[in-house]
């Protein structure tokens, strides 16, 4: 009985927190927001045809579930149903991405009926909603970007505003080793 309920409860909470939608200039509480979202489906129909190039950035995407920043978690699965889209779910956030070129070599994912876009680096990941403006889940990292974090720390990279280090070799050739500069 008591699951019967809950299933009646599930299956009219959508209805009854559109019927209460608010008018212009009023927006709904977080808290109704997100039961919205997360009974919403996701449509899984795209419009996209991705290419050769967004095929193969796909393949490069990292699935499971990646901890972030905040005690957060994405999980990214793979379609079954088309190849190169990917499922991201966080916090009652759910999206349906296709790869995009990136210029800058990052990988890079987005729904744009949704508003939202994954980025992946190579020392971290995170998911941004275009249409809130704001971070969903930030330093996310696989293993593989843990890593490549750690190995920043140890090792960070030269600043761009800095000037290079001075070259070792600019005092001209090598000198000879000490056992054939003794035998001169």
């Amino acid at each position: 009985m008591k699951a019967l309920i809950t299933a009646a409860l599930f299956l009219t909470l959508p209805g009854l927190l559109l019927a209460q939608a608010p008018k212009k200039g009023h927006k709904l509480a977080p808290s109704a927001q997100k039961a919205v979202e997360e009974v919403t489906p996701i449509d899984e129909e795209p419009d996209v045809k991705l290419t050769e190039a967004d095929l193969a950035v796909a393949e490069r995407v990292y699935t499971g579930n990646i901890p972030c920043e905040l005690d957060a978690t994405v999980i990214i699965t793979e379609s079954r149903r088309h190849r190169g889209f990917f499922s991201i779910i966080t916090r009652g956030h759910r999206f349906y991405m296709h790869p995009v070129e990136s210029r800058t070599g990052a990988i890079r994912l987005e729904d744009p009926k949704r508003g939202a876009m994954w980025l992946q680096l190579g020392n971290k990941s995170m998911l941004m909603s275009q249409k809130l403006g704001q971070r969903l889940a930030d330093d996310c990292m696989n293993p593989a970007q843990q890593a490549v974090n750690e190995a920043l720390k140890k090792n960070p990279m030269p600043s761009l505003l800095e000037p290079l280090p001075p070259e070792k070799a600019a005092s001209g050739p090598q000198s000879a080793s000490p056992a054939k500069a003794a035998a001169n």
